[in-house]
């Protein structure tokens, strides 16, 4: 036998490691490793070490689109603008059908509805109906979810932007003939 083969310290021979067996044993290393990182891996996902997909339903799975959208809405806090939205939706049922030929909602914000009336007559009138359609609209969508009506005229938008024969400031021919 050789030298290489002895240890020197205990006198007593040491097996020679052939390429094949040097391999086996980096092989086995390497699993090991892999088996570590993946219980570390599952860990952090919330999935039990080695537990893979199966029969039984779990969170990787896919969803139906409407569950995914329910789920989406209540993890970003769409619930009442969506509610609010149907309801502008079903005006005409919630306010009657003449109300809503004269009047209809523009939007939400804030917990106040704004409403855009084709008549001053009209705004005049949903004035005076307002606190009863508010005390209906948080029947409809749960208390405190339209805290009051804000309702606006024919015409009384923003003002037209600027143009080539327009002042900075003016706010149209009421500014000159007045």
């Amino acid at each position: 036998m050789s030298e290489q083969g002895k240890n020197p310290q205990e006198g007593r021979k040491v097996p020679e490691v052939s390429g094949v067996d040097l391999a086996r044993q980096a092989l086995a290393a390497a699993r090991e490793q892999a088996r570590a990182r993946g219980n570390a891996a599952g860990a952090k996902k919330g999935r039990q070490p080695g537990l893979r997909s199966g029969a039984r339903a779990d969170g990787r799975d896919p969803m139906p689109l409407m569950a995914a959208l329910d789920r989406l809405r209540t993890e970003r806090g769409w619930e009442m603008p969506m509610a609010v939205a149907g309801v502008m939706e079903r005006w005409p049922e919630i306010v009657g059908p003449d109300i809503a030929a004269h009047c209809e909602p523009e939007r939400y914000e804030d917990r106040e509805l704004v409403v855009r009336c084709d008549s001053s007559a009209w705004a005049a009138q949903l004035k005076l109906l307002a606190p009863q359609l508010v005390a209906r609209l948080n029947a409809d969508l749960g208390q405190g979810t339209v805290r009051m009506i804000k309702v606006r005229g024919p015409g009384g938008g923003p003002p037209k932007g600027y143009g080539p024969w327009r002042a900075p400031g003016s706010k149209g021919p009421g500014d000159t003939y007045g």
